[in-house]
């Protein structure tokens, strides 16, 4: 018995032709579907990646060899970053009152210190979390309190996925504000020998803070402290002093009814 298969009919020229053909470039810049740039995605693939502790702790390691190698003690490694007037003067900020004395004097030549390396960081890093800021909470805080809140939360999330675990106010001292973290991740893997016991590496920590409080237009002069306990002996505590100048502007700001 014969039997015949069916077989489809070839394509005609003109229609293979067609279905070949590059799909013709679109002019100008291309948009995402969703609407969003580069700047509201993570370096992460997905938001909840994270980061190797191993590289981390390596890099970090690296940091503070570098920066020991340059420096004559521990004072001069937790150096604090002291920008010049110049560098103070944030594109779209006012210009301070005439009771704020910014330092005007760089201390140091580059940045060797861990809190010149983490100060960039901070001032970069304020901007950015606003921008990713849903629109309802994109907002620049103006008072003391909002831009602290905002470090230990938000910024405290994004660096280490956690909050901090304190944020304090001094009772002796109107323009001190204090910090906690139990178990900070840079010290997670730092060994301190015992002739600098009074070595805190999170001062790097101490200059993101320091960045993101001078963005905010908030001048301070931000340390880290050893505050160990039986519990946490590893607690630091970041000590937060504002200047003079932005402490009056909180006491005008709180008499016009200012809370953001």
């Amino acid at each position: 018995m014969n039997t015949t298969q069916g077989t489809k009919p070839p394509l005609s020229s003109s229609a293979s032709a067609t279905s070949l053909k590059p799909p013709l470039p679109s002019p100008g810049l291309r948009t995402p579907s969703n609407r969003k740039t580069i700047y509201d995605r993570n370096l992460n693939r997905t938001r909840t990646a994270e980061l190797s502790r191993a590289s981390f702790a390596y890099l970090f390691s690296e940091m503070v060899t570098y920066a020991q190698k340059r420096v004559t003690g521990i004072q001069d490694l937790e150096r604090r970053y002291v920008p010049s007037t110049h560098e103070r003067t944030l594109p779209g900020t006012p210009s301070p009152p005439p009771s704020f004395s910014p330092k005007t004097q760089l201390l140091t030549p580059p940045s060797h210190r861990l809190n010149e390396q983490g100060y960039p960081l901070g001032v970069r890093l304020l901007p950015l979390l606003l921008y990713r800021a849903p629109p309802r909470t994109a907002t620049r805080p103006t008072r003391i309190l909002p831009l602290l809140q905002f470090i230990t939360t938000t910024l405290w999330k994004h660096l280490f996925g956690r909050p901090a675990d304190a944020l304090e106010r001094s009772s002796a001292n109107e323009d001190e504000y204090m910090i906690s973290d139990n178990e900070p991740l840079v010290n997670m893997y730092v060994s301190v020998p015992k002739e600098m016991n009074q070595l805190n590496c999170a001062a790097y920590v101490a200059g993101v803070i320091e960045g993101v409080c001078d963005a905010g237009a908030m001048t301070a002069a931000v340390s880290a402290h050893n505050g160990g306990t039986e519990m946490w002996p590893g607690k630091t505590v970041f000590l937060i002093r504002f200047e003079g100048g932005v402490v009056e502007r909180e006491g005008i700001l709180e008499g016009r009814g200012v809370t953001g």
